[in-house]
Parts: C-alpha cells; structure tokens; sequence
C-alpha cells in the first residue's frame, strides 16, 4: 500500500512539473507560431537504432571475360533511382483502411441443489424449529448468472500524399532503409508527416518513385502541433486522472 501510494505521489509530483514546463513554454510562445524544427540526420536523432534483418549469405563479385556483367548486380544498366546512403526518393503515400468488428454474446447458467436429513437430525431440525423447516428439504443452493455483452468497431481512415525519404542504410542483401520527415506549417499549427521503412530497390520505380504498399515494417506517422492540437489534447491533469482512477 505504501509502495503504490508512492507511485501516486511520485506521478503526481512529476505531472505538476512537466505542467509548469509546459505552461511556462506555452506563455513564452504566445503570438508566436509554433517553430519547425531544424533538418537533422535521422542517425543522430534519440532513440535511433539501425534495422537488423534476417540477411542471405554475401555472394562474392565473379566476372567473365569479355563480359561486363557481374553476379551481384541488380540489373545490367545503371540508372539514377535511389540506391545507395544518402539518395532521394519519392515515397508516394496511400492509407485507404476501414474496418467493421460487431460482437454480441449471451451467457447464462442456473443451478439448484436440495439435501434433506432424516432419523435424528431430521427430528430434531423439526423440534428445534417447531416445524418452520422440513427435514426434507433442510439444505437448499440456488444459484443464477446472466452476462450479456456487445461491442462494435467502425474505423476507417484516407490519407494520400508523397513525400521525400532519405535512405539512411544499406542492408548486407541490398533491402534500403528509408526515412522521409516533412513538416508544414499553415498559421498557427504544424503538421507532420513521417514514413520509415525497409524497401527493395527493384520496387522503385523509373521515375524515383515508390508505394507505400511496398514499404516493408512501414512506419507512417501523420500529426500536428499547435493550438488546433493543443485544444483537442486534455489537460495533463484529467490524463492523470483518467489512468489512476479505478471509475
């Protein structure tokens, strides 16, 4: 019990700071449009690992003579598409999903058990209680439950855009890791768009382009910041509230 009173206290007292922090930011920056952010190497950010794969074993580089094919090549021609650290594509981003889960269940049991007593215990069950209880039915269970549940989900979400990825890493089998961070800022709120992922280069396009359909462990982020969001967001307060309070 004190160990979770603690934990309360300790939630308490960290979300009056990040509060006051956020407050004080929110004070210094009134008037002012939210910031974009600087251009950064996504290997540098916080948090940043590089994608670990499942890879084939290398196939050393053979050649014929008079011939200026090699075995490791991805194809005969060179073209501009993006394939090596640092190139630029063109991601063309398309989320047309929607789902419909409806569930409905019903559970019931009853149950009923009797046990009487006979010979002495019978009889004397009936002096003690002058008759109120018959023998024959001295000991009576009855029990009952009824559960009726239902949920639905109805989720659809639509988002088409492009935006310019950089590829940040070369897998040993020639797969691209790819990240593209774009941000737009229209009066006073910032909208971010984030796509990361693992591509093969024959799924690039001849015009540099590639799905999002083929983006393997595709992340898409899309947000915004500024006072449309900050209104939309509850306080940091309510969150709290709503994480500890067990109604």
């Amino acid at each position: 019990m004190k160990m979770k009173t603690l934990k309360i206290a300790t939630i308490l007292t960290l979300t009056a700071a990040l509060g006051a922090c956020n407050t004080m930011d929110r004070l210094a920056s009134v008037g002012n449009a939210p910031p974009l952010t600087q251009i950064q190497d996504p290997t540098t950010l916080a948090g940043y690992q590089p994608v670990r794969m499942p890879m084939p074993e290398p196939i050393a580089d053979t050649y014929q003579s008079n011939s200026l094919y090699r075995t490791s090549a991805k194809g005969f021609f060179k073209d501009e598409r993006a394939h090596r650290v640092g190139d630029i594509l063109t991601v063309m981003v398309t989320v047309d999903d929607s789902a419909k889960i409806s569930n409905t269940s019903n559970r019931n049991r009853s149950s009923s058990n009797n046990a009487g007593m006979g010979g002495i215990f019978g009889a004397a069950v009936e002096n003690v209680t002058a008759g109120a209880i018959d023998p024959a039915k001295a000991i009576d269970f009855t029990s009952g439950i009824n559960d009726a549940g239902a949920g639905s989900v109805n989720r659809s979400e639509a988002l088409q855009t492009s935006i310019a990825a950089v590829i940040t890493q070369v897998l040993p089998n020639g797969n691209l890791v790819i990240e593209g961070r774009q941000e737009v800022r229209v009066n006073f709120e910032v909208r971010d768009l984030i796509v990361s992922g693992i591509v093969r280069p024959s799924d690039i396009q001849a015009n540099n382009t590639i799905p999002s359909t083929k983006i393997a462990e595709a992340r898409i982020s899309y947000g915004g910041r500024g006072q449309i969001t900050d209104v939309q967001q509850p306080r940091y307060g309510q969150q709290v509230l709503d994480a500890i309070l067990p109604f």
